[in-house]
């Protein structure tokens, strides 16, 4: 018999991977630090693996000096995580392939909302039924 995780029930034993994928736009703040400390307790108390994956997609901001300070710090922490680090920019090709699928059955859409009218939106949400 399977154990029940929420709503789905596990028949056979399935690894639990987490991660923290900080931006290396900044250096780390309190709540990312108790975000990753938080993943990687969670991968150890099950025997899973905890994943750093840095998030480098925002080519402008992001600097190396920002994600040295960040493996740094989190090693500060005791936190241990597989070489090598997955950059999102590695991984462009992969993220291309997807849309391409989703594009090719009919599963995407235009939007041609601004990046104002879509923090409208957000700014209403609290509000929303």
């Amino acid at each position: 018999m399977g154990r029940v995780y929420g709503l789905h029930i596990m028949t056979k034993f399935t690894p639990t991977i987490t991660r923290f994928a900080p931006s290396p736009s900044g250096f780390l703040h309190l709540g990312h630090a108790y975000s990753a400390c938080f993943a990687w307790r969670q991968a150890q108390i099950v025997g899973g693996r905890f994943l750093l994956r840095i998030d480098d997609l925002d080519a402008s901001r992001s600097r190396p000096a920002y994600e040295a300070a960040l493996m740094e710090d989190l090693a500060w922490l005791g936190l241990t995580w597989p070489a090598p680090v997955r950059r999102q920019s590695q991984v462009l090709d992969r993220y291309r392939r997807a849309l391409e699928a989703l594009s090719d059955s009919g599963l995407l859409y235009p939007c041609f909302c601004t990046r104002k009218a879509i923090q409208r939106e957000i700014a209403k949400a609290p509000q929303a039924p």
